[in-house]
């Protein structure tokens, strides 16, 4: 699923490097589109929350563990995430999807998160 636009009380959840320097892919979109703060790599800002992806494994997961909890202490946004981690930082869905274990209903995860959980 392709995000484009999202409705009020939905936040586009996408990878960023430590810099914030939102210039391809996902991070793109979320600087042109969804309110990303060029230097900030993490956190939320309008209607996007970034996630440090390009700094390593261990660090993408305490992001990713950071957001599982912000996403958990607000119910009443949507949380629309992207293949984090799966594109220019080279980590697959199989290694990056079980940070996401156990998140809440609000949180909607991509299709092969999805698949590599249910397994």
């Amino acid at each position: 699923m392709r995000i484009t636009r999202l409705e009020p009380g939905e936040v586009f959840v996408f990878g960023s490097n430590a810099a914030g320097a939102h210039a391809g892919g996902a991070a793109a979109l979320a600087h042109e589109r969804f309110g990303a703060v060029w230097g900030q790599g993490h956190g939320l800002h309008g209607q996007s929350y970034a996630i440090n992806s390009m700094s390593g494994l261990a660090i993408l997961r305490r992001e990713v563990a950071g957001f599982v909890d912000f996403a958990a202490e607000h119910p009443e946004l949507t949380f629309l995430v992207t293949e984090i981690g799966c594109g220019i930082a080279g980590y697959t869905p199989t290694e990056v999807a079980p940070f996401f274990s156990g998140v809440g209903a609000n949180v909607v995860l991509p299709e092969r998160f999805t698949a590599e959980l249910d397994r």
